[in-house]
């Protein structure tokens, strides 16, 4: 085993320069002075105190950045993340308190365990098996948890803890009489004086500014009312080590949620990561990326972060900034540690509205309008797996959405791949006499009435086979024609299933003195096929590596008696008699 399989930031290390480094550490300073905002916003959305955002933010890039295969994806808090560990560690403690927070870092623990174990067993394709469309639903989904969450902090409406998306509105609405103007003033100012800056100057700080206009504004406000609550002072130092609960009774409680959060954390990292790698030139290794994530909330959950991934806006700034390498991200964590430490007791000013302000815009820039629009315009099946994503995330337990979109891609998949095309060709001749297959329904063409060319466009597998019964049988019993030759071609596997469920077609068409013939099978399939003995037991005699080969051979099993009363005449052969 190569070094560099097991330690891959060896790879990336060789091409570090004093160009690269230098272009690497303007990228890191940008991602952190970012990431500073956010990761105060996602640990309030995940239900934690504030620096457990920043503390992920410092210690999972470092570890996905020398574990993972991407040169530009930055990992931490995300949005999405958050939601569903504040979801599922609600339900067993109270947010904030100091039982809450070491669920959380079991919960992250355990999640890093699965996306190790999938990175290891070579599982990283699954993740293509996942439609994007379940991301998308189900990240729009969570943008309005998110937002009906900080809809409290902005109005000061009292909302009890733990109520559901409905009954929270309804709070909400009844309490429309208690609302405090000067709350929702100052959330409105950080709002757009976020905006503002972010359309004046695109490459500025805006959040970090935002959240200082509505400060400077909270500040101001204190004579007016007393209703203005703050973040607190964020303690001024690096992450703490901490221990995960590895008890049996908290392990088997978090194993089915920490799965959820695994899944998503790889969907995202592993789409987030190809998105970026499409400007870069790079090519992906899903395992590896699948490894890093696992590695960093494993390491993580003992340095006081909590479940991380791939942060689409954080990548997208560290290549738009000219990162060259992975160093770019361990460059902004470690940025990030240094400005913890100087402005960390400033955030006893920052108002909680404010805050609400701020998570307000990251919940509308977690919606992607341009792709729900696209699906709702050319995929009705995508549409349905997105909106059943939707409402699941805004109406069920986050952890079940997930499952939930997922196994609706997957059965999506499986009903395209089982229902494969099964065109029928024949002989076409050209003007210059030329003679080649081509698909009946691209031109109407004469068919033999003895002998059935198809192509079969997907694989043959269990999934697949009963469709393929069903094609052969209509030849068979509604056509009376029992020589039945598949071009082979489009097939990249046939499994057991399907191989005996070929045998057994064959046997019965042999009966009516017909059977099924082979040609142009890949060399991979062909292999397997011989070990399994499908080959044996159909007989090597039907199998052809040229088409005209295969029928002229079959051609000489025909009823001749049909052939001397036939007109159609679409084989050379059938000239010749």
């Amino acid at each position: 085993m190569k070094l560099e399989s097991i330690f891959p930031f060896l790879v990336w290390f060789k091409l570090i320069t004093k160009d690269s480094i230098k272009a690497d550490l303007i990228a890191g300073l940008t991602g952190a002075v970012i990431v500073l905002p956010q990761g105060v916003a996602f640990a309030t959305i995940a239900g934690l105190p504030p620096e457990y955002g920043l503390y992920t933010a410092m210690v999972t890039p470092i570890i996905a950045s020398l574990f993972g295969s991407s040169f530009h994806l930055v990992s931490g808090p995300t949005t999405a993340i958050s939601i569903v560990v504040f979801s599922a560690v609600s339900h067993h403690a109270v947010p904030g308190t100091p039982e809450f927070i070491s669920i959380a870092l079991t919960l992250t623990f355990l999640a890093g365990v699965y996306q190790l174990a999938f990175g290891l067993a070579r599982l990283g394709s699954l993740v293509n098996f996942v439609s994007h469309t379940v991301v998308i639903g189900f990240t729009a989904g969570a943008a309005i948890l998110i937002a009906t969450s900080q809809i409290k902090h902005i109005t000061g409406i009292f909302v009890p803890k733990g109520e559901s998306f409905l009954h929270t509105w309804m709070d909400l609405f009844a309490g429309i009489p208690d609302l405090n103007i000067y709350l929702i003033i100052i959330a409105l100012a950080t709002l757009f004086s976020s905006i503002i800056v972010k359309k004046i100057i695109p490459k500025s700080p805006n959040l970090l500014i935002g959240m200082v206009v509505g400060s400077v504004i909270a500040i101001y406000f204190q004579n007016f009312t007393t209703g203005i609550k703050l973040v607190g002072e964020i303690p001024a130092h690096l992450p703490p080590l901490s221990m995960p609960d590895f008890s049996f009774t908290t392990i088997k409680m978090l194993a089915p949620e920490a799965f959820a959060v695994a899944l998503l954390g790889l969907i995202e990292a592993v789409s987030i990561s190809r998105a970026v790698a499409i400007k870069s030139n790079q090519r992906i290794d899903s395992n590896q990326e699948f490894i890093g994530q696992g590695m960093s909330n494993i390491v993580g959950s003992f340095m006081s972060s909590y479940a991380g991934s791939g942060s689409f806006t954080r990548s997208g700034i560290n290549y738009e900034s000219g990162a060259k390498t992975p160093l770019s991200a361990i460059f902004a964590a470690i940025s990030l540690m240094g400005i913890v430490l100087l402005i960390a007791p400033l955030t006893a000013y920052l108002p909680i509205a404010a805050m609400g302000g701020i998570i307000l815009l990251v919940a509308y820039n977690l919606v992607d309008f341009h792709h729900i629009f696209q699906v709702f315009k050319f995929s009705k099946s995508e549409s349905a797996i997105l909106l059943t994503t939707f409402l699941a995330t805004l109406f069920l337990e986050l952890e079940f959405a997930i499952y939930l979109g997922v196994l609706l891609s997957l059965i999506l998949f499986l009903a395209k791949t089982s229902t494969p095309r099964i065109p029928t060709l024949s002989i076409d001749v050209s003007t210059d006499g030329e003679r080649k297959l081509l698909n009946i329904e691209k031109k109407p063409l004469k068919q033999c009435p003895q002998f059935k060319i198809i192509r079969i466009d997907m694989s043959i597998y269990f999934g697949s086979i009963a469709h393929i019964q069903k094609r052969i049988s209509q030849i068979s019993d509604q056509e009376q024609i029992y020589n039945i030759l598949i071009i082979a071609s489009g097939i990249n596997f046939i499994d057991l299933v399907g191989s005996e469920a070929l045998v057994s077609e064959h046997k019965r068409l042999k009966k009516l003195n017909g059977g099924l013939y082979f040609v142009d099978l890949k060399a991979s399939v062909y292999e397997f096929i011989a070990k399994s003995c499908f080959i044996k037991q159909i007989g090597s005699d039907q199998f052809f590596d040229n088409k005209y080969q295969a029928i002229a051979s079959i051609y000489k099993n025909l009823d001749k008696d049909v052939c001397a009363k036939c007109n159609v005449l679409v084989f050379k052969e059938c000239n010749k008699n």
